[in-house]
């Protein structure tokens, strides 16, 4: 039997790893979950558990909040006779948080095997933690599971053998498409009030787009011009709803709804019937491709670049004049009753890929 520790600190490393634990195995496997806490918010984090119908974490660390450096250390410390109690065969780390670089750094220095689900991603914007924490855990880990071609080459250029390397797909499609019906039979559109296709969906959380107050009342500003045209649904990140308070910008979002964070499965179930939804998430870019959802991103860059090039994802200046101008080209596109075809990979067998590689004796 092999025995897999899962680190998870975030939500969206509980999307990534859910369809693992249940994914068939060509050999018998135990899996081990280690919550960090890195995502403190307890109701939203037991909500994903619940969405997601995960089991409870065997190890819930309860790091909480702190800078990159000093949450990093906690994790570190923490996770070191956890990993030594467990002796697994592989640590599966997942995305790039600053759990996942953790979990890596401890696995690589006692000389156990670290597994990295959605290797190779690469925004290439070294002022991202996200982007430091990626390129180190690749760095560190000998298998580089990736979501495609693009990302194998990525590797590639900076060094890794092709041996440490399996292009296995997308794994958060695997969540999408398995929760897809479940989330529309919820009817969370009609409960909110909204109609199918007449409402935009945007969240926004990351620290360039709300931890500066002249771009966050920017944003703000744009979806206050998206709302003259059609309800707009803010799903506020716990993050964002301090900056607006911090910053005392409660009445620049004119005519748009304020929402607390809901589950996954309400996410879903709105994306798939927006008109539309302005995000920074990596996660909703990704999902949007999927389900052929109009997307606008208030980044400089995206380490999706599927997304972009299938014609769903556009990047946009986190700005009124940048949100009114992909707004009106949205507006006048005519939108296909059929969905582009996903990336190669992104099929919703990914977590099978991964779990037969992980089952393997050797890599290389």
């Amino acid at each position: 039997m092999s025995r897999l520790v899962h680190v998870v600190g975030a939500r969206p490393n509980f999307m990534k790893m859910a369809p693992i634990l249940r994914a068939p195995s060509p050999r018998p496997i135990e899996h081990i979950i280690v919550h960090t806490g890195q995502h403190y918010d307890a109701a939203m984090s037991d909500a994903f558990f619940r969405d997601l119908a995960l089991p409870s974490p065997d190890v819930n660390l309860g790091i909480g909040s702190g800078s990159h450096a000093v949450q990093t250390g906690r994790m570190m410390a923490d996770l070191e006779p956890v990993f030594d109690r467990y002796a697994p065969d592989w640590i599966v780390v997942y995305g790039d948080v600053n759990s996942t670089l953790a979990a890596a750094l401890v696995g690589q220095k006692k000389g156990m095997r670290v597994a990295h689900v959605e290797a190779g991603v690469r925004s290439f914007d070294r002022s991202m933690p996200e982007e430091i924490n990626r390129v180190l855990t690749d760095q560190l880990a000998e298998l580089c599971l990736t979501p495609g071609a693009s990302a194998d080459g990525n590797l590639r250029r900076e060094g890794i053998p092709d041996a440490r390397i399996r292009a296995v797909g997308n794994v958060m499609v695997d969540t999408l498409l398995a929760l897809r019906p479940a989330a529309a039979r919820l009817g969370v559109p009609a409960e909110m009030g909204v109609a199918t296709g007449d409402y935009a969906v945007a969240t926004f959380h990351r620290a360039g787009n709300v931890d500066d107050p002249a771009t966050l009342a920017a944003l703000l500003a744009g979806l206050s011009h998206v709302a003259r045209a059609m309800p707009v649904l803010f799903l506020v990140h716990p993050r964002t709803q301090q900056r607006i308070r911090d910053f005392g910008l409660e009445d620049q979002a004119v005519g748009v709804r304020l929402l607390d964070p809901v589950g996954y499965l309400e996410t879903v179930g709105l994306v798939e019937r927006a008109a539309l939804v302005l995000t920074d998430s990596g996660g909703l870019q990704v999902e949007t491709t999927i389900l052929g959802i109009p997307c606008l991103t208030a980044r400089p860059n995206t380490e999706w670049t599927e997304t972009i090039e299938s014609g769903t994802n556009r990047l946009v200046a986190p700005s009124l004049e940048a949100i009114a101008a992909g707004f009106a080209e949205v507006r006048a596109e005519r939108r296909s009753a059929t969905p582009p075809p996903p990336p190669p990979l992104w099929g919703g067998h990914t977590a099978e890929r991964i779990v037969a590689h992980l089952a393997e004796k050797r890599v290389g």
